[in-house]
């Protein structure tokens, strides 16, 4: 019997060692640790900001527990990375276990030393796991760039280079008297709330080759059409003698302001071979202002297109104004648009403030969208009114009543445009385009080339629209 019990009691101290030793740890050199990805990397960063964190998850394969002895930075104090393991900030971390088919998160960020060179920087590290005496590592790789930091600026007249570019961080003032001259080739980020005030002179002085751009500071593929990620730029009445040439504008919440209901006066601006697009509430929003535009695209805003409010005197030729915005996670659009009015109802008050409408000429253009009615013309009888459709393309259903055809000349209705890829953002004609050789030669000849460069006389006549169709001969 006692012989039976030494038997029983050996046999349970065998399965009770064997029982533990299964749900032990693992230390052979097979508890290898798997990983989301083998590389992370961040695409594009300003040197001296943080970037946003990206995350690694680090998975246990396996059927038992495995310790990490070791989560280290390769680069140690130097590195220009931090990792976060288990909710603890540091270079190196200690003894972190993954249970049995389970993982982890590890939390990476970084930020970039200032350099003062213009060139791309290219920043590596990696992360050492060690293992029962084995290392992995996953590689941490940054692209980032130096740049000219603006912020909370009053400016004097200054000319802005292509050498870097340049950040506002919050809002940018350019005085009264004073002109911000930006040279061809620029780029100009803006970080969120941010902005560019001009009470003074705006030059963008970009070329066909070498744009200007203007865009928000996120820079990850997710952020590339997203509207509402800077707050734009602003021409205050008084402002005059405003240029801006081979510009690209997108991203913000309203594109460009001309005018102020606030200030005496008017702004005024000669606007061409301009995109401006992917908007929050307006592409261009103007009031009681002087605009004359030419060979631009205004396009694809989640509320107003183009707003011509308050009166003014506005002359558009070769512009294309489309809106295919199309994101429904912030609602179906139910604006026009172009719109066209000289008068603006105050949101504080209630009341309703009439302006002069000098004149609003809209000459070889096209205006198009995803709605059966696309132009809101609405004027007050207390103020002038007068405006012109001349050879346009216009979205507006056969039922649409005009109010003064005489203001409506030779236009195209109802009729699709037929561009390349509207939703892609390509607004270059089909050649089936019903828009092509119907312009009129009085409005082409003192803007003979498109925003391309290629000639709108060469052929039976001009395209409508920022964009001439060459045909290729046969």
């Amino acid at each position: 019997m006692n012989y039976l019990i030494k038997i029983l009691v050996i046999i349970g101290l065998i399965s009770l060692f064997y029982s533990c030793e299964k749900e032990g740890m693992n230390s052979s050199s097979d508890a290898v640790l798997h990983f989301s990805t083998d590389t992370i990397t961040f695409d594009t960063l300003f040197t001296s900001i943080d970037s946003p964190t990206k995350n690694l998850r680090v998975i246990n394969q396996t059927n038992e527990n495995v310790v990490i002895s070791s989560v280290r930075l390769a680069g140690g104090k130097e590195s220009g990375f931090r990792i976060n393991v288990n909710g603890e900030a540091a270079n190196e971390t200690y003894n972190v276990s993954i249970p049995a088919k389970d993982s982890i998160f590890i939390f990476i960020e970084a930020t970039l030393a200032k350099t003062g060179k213009s060139g791309p920087l290219i920043t590596e590290d990696s992360i050492i796991f060690r293992v029962n005496n084995i290392d992995q590592k996953v590689r941490l790789m940054a692209w980032g760039q130096d740049f000219v930091l603006v912020k909370s600026d009053l400016a004097k007249s200054a000319i802005w280079t292509n050498d870097r570019p340049y950040l506002v961080y919050n809002e940018m003032f350019v005085d009264s008297g004073m002109t911000l001259t930006i040279d061809p080739g620029a780029t100009v980020y803006f970080h969120k709330n941010a902005g560019l005030k001009i009470k003074g002179t705006l030059k963008v002085m970009g070329t066909l080759e070498e744009p200007v751009e203007f865009k928000g500071d996120r820079l990850e593929p997710a952020f590339n059409d997203l509207p509402d990620q800077w707050n734009g730029i602003i021409l205050y009445s008084g402002s005059h003698n405003n240029r801006i040439n081979y510009a690209k504008i997108k991203n913000a919440n309203i594109g460009l302001q001309v005018g102020t209901i606030e200030h005496a006066g008017f702004a005024s601006l000669e606007l061409s071979n301009t995109r401006i697009e992917n908007m929050s509430w307006s592409g261009i929003w103007a009031m009681k202002s002087k605009i004359l535009a030419y060979n631009c695209i205004i396009s694809n805003v989640r509320y107003y297109n183009t707003a011509l409010l308050l009166g003014g005197d506005y002359q558009f030729y070769h512009t294309t104004f489309a809106n295919y915005y199309n994101k429904i996670s912030s609602g179906l659009r139910t604006t026009e648009t172009l719109v066209v009015s000289n008068y603006i109802i105050d949101n504080q008050s209630g009341t309703r403030l009439v302006g002069e409408m000098k004149g609003a000429t809209f000459g070889n253009c096209i205006i198009t969208g995803n709605r059966t009615n696309e132009l809101l013309v609405s004027m007050d009888k207390q103020g002038a009114a007068n405006y012109l459709f001349d050879k346009c393309l216009i979205q507006i259903p056969d039922t649409f009543k005009l109010a003064e055809p005489a203001r409506f000349v030779d236009i195209i209705r109802n009729v699709v445009p037929r561009f390349k890829n509207p939703y892609k953002g390509n607004f270059e004609l089909d050649t089936l385009s019903v828009a092509k050789d119907f312009g009129k030669i009085l409005y082409a000849k003192p803007y003979p080339t498109d925003i391309k460069h290629d000639n709108r006389l060469d052929d039976a006549g001009p395209d409508l629209g920022a964009f001439e169709r060459i045909e290729k001969k046969k």
